[in-house]
């Protein structure tokens, strides 16, 4: 299995060295390069996740306004 990176090519970090394109911290980017498909995709869950964390914090930041 070939694992496409998530990049996005909009490589900027957080507050807590997570990029806000593809939602990989900067030891996931970092480590993709080297990593097994099963680790790709570990990582490509996290990325997920963080990034559906980021859109419904905001969301709920808008609500509150």
């Amino acid at each position: 299995m070939n694992v496409p990176s998530p990049c996005v090519r909009n490589c900027c970090l957080d507050d807590n060295d997570i990029c806000l394109g593809c939602g990989r911290t900067v030891e996931e980017i970092i480590r993709w390069g080297d990593a097994v498909d099963n680790e790709k995709l570990e990582i490509l869950k996290s990325s997920k996740k963080r990034i559906a964390e980021r859109i419904a914090a905001k969301k709920s930041k808008q609500e509150n306004i």
